[in-house]
């Protein structure tokens, strides 16, 4: 991809604006805000957002930015005309395009900052390039598809001194700060387990690679989705939601919810990178005694463990499940009382006591629930304005401020934080793709030497010690001549 020199149009355009507004007003300097009366935001206190992924979900985070009254969307991004036909509709002036780095080249002048609600395996690329273009950036869960880009962007993101957030949206909610000052308080004691499960994924999972291929939908540019990906022919039924179970562009059910599961205790315990992990995976046979083997596609359940470093104390263990695995119930909870949320859930476990969270960390609980001491711990972390639904608007609001202000300091989920998230998260996943690893025998036959081991993990250097063969999933090999540019 082509590179532009980093710049910083929204600084030149806020000059433009307050010399303009000088020279109208004479000598006399007269505050914007004033001008325009009661309400009004003047537009050098407005950044110009483009949206790279104007469909789907793209447009509900287009949409949030837009309510934050901060934002005006300028551009909108997708490979798919009939995905972004809403955006399109909603903001008539904003000038369309389908491929990214078309719009980067000709418009960087024009954009303060980016969101990317695309496919996984893209994520990266897309951000990297806006970063490198010295523009701000918002990227969906999970931040990237490999261990290997999470660590470049986070680093990119302190390089180019942009605002950057994840869109993990619970990070913003008073859900797990009040979990976080029950665990200051020692409420529980010092942690030694945690729980986290899901009920997804909610898409095809453990099946084969459609055999039959079709055109595809003439208003989709299949090259551009593919974007970073292996060339493949177009299938039925894989844009735009089901990507999401193959490997090549979707993280599965643990890329998909863990971001939003995960972080709760991760923000709690203060956890950093996991020294080892492992896992087991639910089968699917397609024959007696023959089971499927499909390495291209997640598996429809799991189950991993990763181990995370307590200096001077236990190590914690950390449990994460999938495809409807549960965690045994704490003899705490009573026999009518629901666990998390049904379906998806946490548990940390410490040495005085538990306490329970449902998805995004809301209603968060102390076990047993008959507890009262929790009432007590008085609230010392800032809340977010509207908590959760406040996280679109406090990266807004970050932007306009820029990088090092009181507001970027406050930010929920900057890539500083959802970076070493991001990895704890793919490097469960680094042990489901090492259980499909297989040699053939000489006698006829595999072996599938990352079974029933444990991946010892050297994260600083993003190496598997132990089990060289996993480490070709830290860092993918992009198609042609895609380019992270670092």
């Amino acid at each position: 991809m082509k590179k532009q020199k980093p710049s910083n149009p929204s600084n030149s355009r806020r000059d433009f604006l307050k010399g303009a507004t000088t020279a109208a007003a004479g000598f006399y300097l007269v505050p914007r805000h004033v001008l325009g009366g009661p309400g009004f935001t003047a537009p050098s206190d407005k950044i110009i957002v483009a949206g790279i992924g104007a469909g789907g979900k793209g447009q509900s985070d287009i949409n949030e930015m837009h309510k934050s009254g901060l934002a005006e969307i300028g551009y909108l991004c997708d490979v798919d005309d009939r995905r972004a036909a809403t955006s399109r509709e909603r903001f008539p002036k904003a000038k369309y395009y389908k491929d990214f780095r078309d719009m980067l080249e000709k418009e960087h002048k024009h954009i303060d900052a980016v969101t990317v609600s695309t496919p996984d395996h893209n994520h990266a690329v897309q951000a990297m390039a806006a970063m490198q273009l010295g523009k701000h950036v918002y990227v969906q869960k999970p931040l990237t598809h490999d261990i290997y880009e999470a660590r470049m962007l986070t680093q990119a993101a302190e390089k180019y001194k942009v605002v950057t957030q994840m869109g993990n949206q619970g990070s913003s909610g008073d859900g797990v700060r009040r979990m976080m000052e029950w665990y200051n308080a020692g409420l529980i004691g010092e942690a030694t387990k945690v729980s986290c499960w899901t009920n997804r994924p909610v898409w095809p999972q453990g099946i084969k690679w459609p055999e039959k291929s079709i055109a595809p939908p003439t208003e989709l540019d299949w090259d551009l989705w593919l974007g970073t990906a292996p060339h493949r022919e177009y299938v039925d039924n894989l844009v735009p939601f089901n990507w999401r179970g193959w490997w090549d562009y979707g993280t599965g059910a643990l890329g998909d919810m863990a971001c939003h599961i995960m972080e709760p205790p991760f923000r709690v315990l203060g956890l950093g990178y996991p020294s080892e992990a492992e896992c087991s995976v639910g089968s699917v046979y397609v024959g007696e005694f023959d089971r499927g083997y499909f390495p291209d596609g997640c598996p429809p359940s799991s189950h991993v463990t990763l181990k995370f470093k307590n200096p001077g104390k236990k190590d914690i263990e950390f449990h994460w499940m999938d495809g409807g695995i549960q965690p045994a119930r704490p003899e705490e909870l009573g026999p009518n009382e629901q666990m998390g949320d049904g379906g998806n859930g946490v548990i940390i476990e410490g040495t005085k006591g538990k306490m329970m969270c449902s998805t995004y960390g809301i209603n968060p609980k102390l076990l047993p629930t008959s507890r009262e001491d929790g009432d007590k711990v008085p609230k010392t972390i800032p809340r977010v304005e509207n908590g959760d639904n406040g996280h679109y608007a406090q990266w807004v609001r970050a932007c306009v401020a820029g990088h090092g202000s009181k507001e970027f300091n406050e930010l929920s989920s900057p890539f500083s934080i959802a970076g070493p998230l991001t990895e704890s998260v793919l490097m469960g996943n680094l042990a489901i793709r090492s259980y499909d690893i297989r040699t053939p025998r000489e006698k006829g036959g595999y072996d599938y030497p990352g079974r029933g081991i444990k991946l010892v993990w050297d994260g600083p250097n993003m190496k598997v010690t132990n089990f060289d063969e996993a480490n070709q999933f830290v860092r993918r090999k992009y198609r042609g001549d895609w380019s992270l540019g670092v």
